[in-house]
């Protein structure tokens, strides 16, 4: 009798390992690790080019930029700025540097930016009877608050420089407004 009862167990103790390691395959069959890398899908690039040119005046700017999509509501990236302006008989500029922005999205069509950027501003004036000539190399450094309306890649919006120094700032006013695309 007691052949028969350690035989019954073993049987009983096969079945149940067996019914263990099949479920645990199947277990494993459905929960596949996926190795493939999904970053470039949450990147999106854009950026701005200017071009101003008037009597005796240049503006050429070029400014890539990209973001990665944390998700649906935030995104952050990085941005370069190169820059050329020219005052006819006055100065000749240089501008480049960088930028981080972050971006919110509360709802789709509202977008809030924050946005450090750091550009050299190198600028050589030209003589006039009243004045030799100069060079001013200097570090700027903008915070931008911004606010924007986004249909779609674009976003349309205004933003604001809180670190606006009049005296050495590389514009005239805190205050710009911008148009934002991102494909």
């Amino acid at each position: 009798m007691n052949k028969i009862q350690f035989s019954i167990d073993c049987k009983n103790l096969f079945v149940i390992l067996a019914v263990l390691f099949s479920t645990s395959s199947i277990a494993q069959q459905n929960y596949v690790i996926d190795n493939s890398n999904h970053f470039w899908d949450k990147v999106q690039f854009g950026g701005g080019l200017g071009l101003g040119i008037g009597s005796g005046y240049t503006d050429i700017s070029v400014m890539p930029s990209a973001i990665y999509n944390i998700n649906e509501i935030v995104a952050v990236g990085v941005g370069l700025q190169f820059g050329y302006l020219s005052s006819k008989s006055y100065y000749n500029s240089f501008v480049y540097g960088g930028s981080v922005v972050g971006l919110v999205n509360p709802i789709p069509e509202i977008q809030l930016s924050a946005e450090l950027e750091q550009v050299r501003v190198n600028t050589d004036y030209n003589s006039t009877p009243y004045r030799p000539s100069y060079s001013d190399n200097y570090w700027n450094t903008a915070l931008y608050l911004g606010a924007g309306y986004r249909t779609g890649s674009v976003t349309i919006g205004a933003r604001y420089d809180v670190l606006y120094d009049p005296k050495r700032s590389l514009y005239g006013s805190g205050f710009m407004p911008f148009v934002r695309v991102y494909f």
